[in-house]
């Protein structure tokens, strides 16, 4: 972890967490190439439109903030191929990226990760067991999301903790429908994000696609979920965001998982 800038913008460091406030793109550019084992990214839906959703049981925006609106499609574009581009030059060459996403940006990100030099490993469908309703009963209730696994087109073979998987699924193969609740309001006690990933997702992640003492990028952290799970299992962590304040959280949140 002594190879990576230190700079104003990195706002927290421990011997295995360093947290930047920063724009992913500018910041990346500065990171040494082929340093990284894993990357989790939960970039922005751009769902931030005008419309509603529900929020228990009552109709709410579904405007997240700035930086999940005002692109256009060719804009967004763009943007995911930039990020994607990046995490290609710093990512190692058997390490492995995993990116989450909505309908409303997923196809996005695939045809990018493609055009980046990526092959896709798994498509992953997280089905949601408690979604919000469809308030406005114009089409089917949203009750998932896609997480794409990738690696370097050109890279050697991956890791991938086939045991530890079986052995996570009652000893039976793991499938790439994963079932389960959305974010529950118990890691959500020290702060929150409106796209906020449950513990159970990055648990399974991580250990399925890393070992102890890698080093683990979050491009866009939120609330830090990457961060907290990565420090539980023993693994290095790097967390950007723009927002202080989401990574106060983050900074909160693996503070005690630590003092745990």
């Amino acid at each position: 972890m002594t190879n990576y800038p230190i700079t104003d913008s990195l706002i927290y460091q421990s011997d295995s967490v360093k947290l930047y406030c920063a724009d992913t793109l500018n910041l990346l550019q500065t990171f040494p190439n082929n340093s990284i084992d894993m990357i989790f990214a939960d970039p922005p839906y751009f769902l931030s439109n005008g419309g509603v959703t529900c929020v228990s049981g009552k109709f709410a925006s579904v405007n997240k903030g700035d930086w999940d609106s005002g692109l256009t499609l060719q804009e967004r574009h763009e943007f995911n191929r930039n990020w994607l581009s990046l995490c290609y030059t710093v990512l190692r060459n058997p390490g492995t990226i995993w990116v989450s996403g909505t309908f409303h940006n997923i196809y996005s990100i695939g045809m990018a990760l493609e055009e980046s030099g990526f092959q896709v490993i798994n498509n992953i469908t997280w089905q949601k067991t408690n979604p919000p309703p469809n308030l406005a009963c114009k089409s089917f209730t949203h009750s998932t999301e896609t997480i794409l696994w990738a690696k370097k087109r050109n890279a050697k073979k991956s890791t991938f903790n086939y045991s530890v998987m079986k052995t996570l699924n009652n000893n039976k193969q793991m499938k790439d429908v994963w079932t389960g609740t959305t974010t529950p309001q118990k890691e959500k006690k020290l702060g929150k994000h409106p796209a906020q990933k449950p513990e159970y997702i990055l648990d399974r992640i991580i250990l399925a696609s890393t070992n102890e003492g890698d080093i683990i990028l979050d491009p866009f952290c939120g609330s830090g979920t990457t961060g907290v799970v990565a420090s539980r299992l023993h693994r290095n962590f790097i967390g950007i965001d723009s927002d202080k304040s989401y990574l106060d959280i983050t900074k909160r949140r693996i503070e005690e998982t630590h003092e745990s």
